[in-house]
């Protein structure tokens, strides 16, 4: 990964000099006697001569921000001559932007930490990220309003926006069997859904390759979308296929768009590639489709992150899904049996070569024997096959932090193809043990911005700010205007870099001078303050779908 530093000249210095010879004009032009001066309006912060993108898809420009307690007030030219500022920041040569939004994130080892200090939530506040979604891949507790609950009395760094998970939902009344739900059981899991949505979750998420989720059929996820349709959610998935382990990249996006007709609401895919080699290439044909969809009238989006790593467990990446039906312990029991675990390592192979081999493998879970090391090499340590070390790990360790891997599966003709796509928002799926988690947005900005040239700047704030605060139905962030929040990111251009590294993985970027969330400086000069600025944010559902 590059961590060059960034040449002053790709940020338009004549933009940079016309907000530094804006505030020398002030410091140094006319001025009127004292007593028909009018009184300047107090502010608590004012950023100065900073080059401005104000979340819109248009270009930056020389300008001040001004900010009191949690809100914007102006953004404009001179506004030291209009304000009394208790605090101005000089932004001289820096971008000043929304602070980001993360549309799909993993953030639960600093956000629901005992140690107040990790729920700052420092890995993405180092990035810019003012505000973080969770309960993705079917992840989110149905229990919203007890979660917010506890964020309000605990606090936490970063905003919280929540979607309420199909993988909790179907266990609270399946558990974890491959069967369909009776009727009775359907109710009661659309009713953990209408719940969910009337508590404030911002749609259903669901991940259709991960069991029990898997088991599902496409009607079930469209019984349980509908209640969230009908109270103005979103429909976010990491679909069931991205690859060819059942139905196939391409028959997976026409189940995702195929939930979104029958439930009537938006789709939005997670996490969007063509994940090993069997779909390499693919990734105009997905958009083809994504397309024809949206020009007969679907709201259809995506994220993206800038890696050629995907991360997921072992377990997920290379076990047959009917192996784990019931669970770790049926597992287990199956292995027991010579004729079925050898059903399960022909599966495993087959998977294998789908992830690109033993050495496109990186074990990621912190702080095991294997970490840092490819399944190739762990196999020649022990001197095993390859799919048996796999097994020896699963099978030896039930934390789930030790079977983390970063799987390099990705082409990066495909990733520059779909970043380019207008409706491709930037996410980081940041989870333990992958530099996605610390550096997604240094990463997209020094690789694919400064050094390759695959989007613009003011395509990347944009990505990251107005478009994802607009795709997700986030009112009043996401753009630096008067009477919005004031999430606020202040970054060096020259330094903004990933620090972070598949063999370092959990190490801060660098470059983000200032970010406040809420009007609170979580970054003030490069340093974490120790405050817990952020909110639960919560979805409007339309008046009368909820008692």
């Amino acid at each position: 990964m590059s961590s060059s530093r960034v040449p002053r000249h790709r940020i338009a210095p004549s933009a940079l000099r016309l907000g530094i010879l804006a505030i020398a004009l002030g410091a140094t032009g006319c001025t009127t006697p004292a007593d028909s001066t009018p009184p300047r309006e107090a502010v608590d912060v004012l950023i100065t001569g900073g080059l401005v993108f104000d979340g819109h898809d248009t270009p930056g420009r020389a300008a001040d921000v001004a900010l009191s307690a949690d809100r914007i007030v102006a953004v404009g030219d001179d506004l030291a001559g209009r304000y009394q500022a208790a605090r101005t920041v000089d932004a001289s040569g820096k971008i000043v932007a929304p602070g980001f939004i993360d549309p799909h994130t993993h953030p639960e080892r600093y956000i629901r930490s005992a140690d107040k200090d990790e729920r700052r939530n420092l890995p993405w506040l180092h990035q810019g990220v003012s505000t973080v979604f969770i309960g993705i891949d079917g992840g989110g507790s149905p229990k919203v309003a007890d979660d917010r609950a506890w964020f309000e009395a605990n606090g936490v760094g970063t905003n919280i926006a929540a979607y309420v998970g199909f993988g909790p939902v179907r266990r609270a009344v399946l558990g974890e069997d491959a069967r369909a739900p009776d009727e009775s059981e359907l109710a009661r899991m659309r009713g953990l859904v209408a719940q969910a949505m009337c508590e404030g979750a911002f749609g259903l998420s669901t991940g259709l390759f991960y069991t029990p989720q898997s088991y599902a059929s496409t009607d079930e996820v469209v019984a349980l979308a509908t209640e969230a349709a009908r109270r103005g959610g979103i429909y976010d998935t990491h679909q069931r296929d991205e690859s060819s382990y059942s139905m196939g990249l391409l028959g997976s996006v026409e189940e995702v768009l195929e939930i979104g007709r029958r439930a009537g609401m938006p789709v939005h895919i997670a996490h969007i590639k063509a994940l090993g080699s069997d779909v390499h290439g693919k990734a105009a044909d997905v958009i083809a489709r994504i397309e024809r969809a949206q020009v007969e009238g679907q709201k259809v989006t995506a994220d993206q992150y800038p890696w050629l790593a995907s991360g997921t467990a072992l377990g997920a990446a290379l076990l047959p899904g009917w192996a784990v039906d019931g669970g770790r312990a049926a597992l287990l029991d199956r292995l027991d049996d010579a004729a079925t675990a050898a059903r399960i390592r022909t599966g495993m192979q087959a998977n294998l070569v789908r992830r690109g081999g033993a050495e496109a493998l990186l074990l990621t879970g912190r702080g095991w024997p294997w970490t840092g090391k490819t399944l190739a090499a762990v196999a020649r340590e022990w001197t095993l096959d390859p799919v048996d070390a796999a097994l020896r790990i699963i099978t030896s360790e039930s934390d789930r932090d030790a079977h983390r891997v970063a799987s390099f599966n990705m082409d990066r003709r495909d990733v520059d193809t779909f970043m380019r796509q207008p409706w491709v928002l930037t996410a980081s799926d940041g989870t333990d043990g992958h530099p996605r988690q610390y550096a997604t947005y240094p990463e997209k900005y020094a690789q694919f911005v400064v050094r390759d040239q695959v989007i613009s700047l003011q395509d990347y704030i944009h990505r990251a700010t107005g478009l994802v605060a607009t795709t997700m139905q986030l009112r009043e962030r996401g753009f630096l205007e008067p009477g919005h929040y004031a999430d606020v990111v202040v970054f060096d251009p020259e330094q903004f870099a990933p620090r972070a590294t598949y063999t370092e993985p959990a190490q801060l970027s660098a470059g983000v001078d200032y970010l406040f969330v809420n009007g609170t400086a979580m970054i003030d000069q490069g340093q974490p303050a120790h405050a817990w600025a952020g909110r639960v944010l919560q979805h409007q559902p339309p008046a009368g779908t909820c008692p």
